[in-house]
C-alpha cells in the first residue's frame, strides 16, 4: 500500500480498507474499517491529523490536508471525516470536519474549520468558505455554497446507499 511516514507518525489502517496503489497516504492518518481511498488521492497528515471513519470513500484525485498547530490556534485544523461519507472525484478537503452520511460533490472545495453536520449533500463544484457550519438535512450548492433546500427522504436514504455501494466496490477490489 502507498503509505509513508512523516517524522514520528505513520498511517494507521483498519481491516478491510482498500487504498489504490496510486494514492498517497502520509503521516498521521487513521482510516477506519470498510473505507476506501481511490486512484491518485492524496491524504497528507504531516502537520496535523487526518481521521476517516467507518465505511467512507475518498474518490479519485481528492486532496485531503490540514493546518498546523500554532500558539494562536493550539489544535490547528485537522481533517475529520465521519462514517459512511462519500467524497466525490477531485474534491479538496482542508482542515474541516465532515460528519456522518454526507456526500461531497465532485470538484468541491471545503476549507479550514468548516463543520458539515450529519446527512448533508454538497453539490458538485461548490466552495464552502472557512468556518462555515452546514446544517444537517440540507443541500448546499454554489460558490460560495448556500443552503438551497432541505433534502428529501429519498436523498437522505441515498447518502448511506452511496457509501454502502462503495463498500461493495472496494470489496471487489480486495477480492471479495
Amino acid at each position: 500500500m502507498p503509505l509513508s511516514s512523516y517524522l514520528s507518525t505513520s498511517p494507521a489502517v483498519a481491516e478491510r480498507v482498500f487504498i489504490h496503489d496510486s494514492a498517497q497516504v502520509i503521516g498521521d492518518v487513521t482510516i477506519g474499517p470498510d473505507s476506501s481511498v481511490w486512484c491518485n488521492t492524496v491524504l497528507r497528515g504531516d502537520v496535523n491529523r487526518i481521521v476517516i471513519g467507518t465505511g467512507s470513500n475518498i474518490q479519485d484525485f481528492t486532496m485531503g490536508h490540514v493546518s498546523h498547530k500554532s500558539a494562536k490556534k493550539p489544535e490547528g485544523s485537522p481533517l475529520i471525516i465521519g462514517d459512511h461519507v462519500t467524497v466525490g472525484h477531485s474534491v479538496i478537503l482542508h482542515g474541516c470536519r465532515i460528519s456522518n452520511e454526507c456526500l461531497i460533490g465532485m470538484g468541491s472545495i471545503v476549507m479550514d474549520d468548516v463543520v458539515v453536520e450529519d446527512r448533508v449533500m454538497i453539490g458538485a463544484g461548490s466552495l464552502v468558505s472557512p468556518g462555515k457550519v452546514l446544517k444537517s438535512g440540507h443541500l448546499y450548492i454554489g460558490r460560495p455554497a448556500v443552503a438551497v433546500r432541505e433534502l428529501t427522504a429519498e436523498e437522505i436514504a441515498y447518502l448511506k446507499y452511496s457509501a454502502e455501494h462503495y463498500i461493495r466496490v472496494k470489496d471487489n477490489y480486495l477480492g471479495g
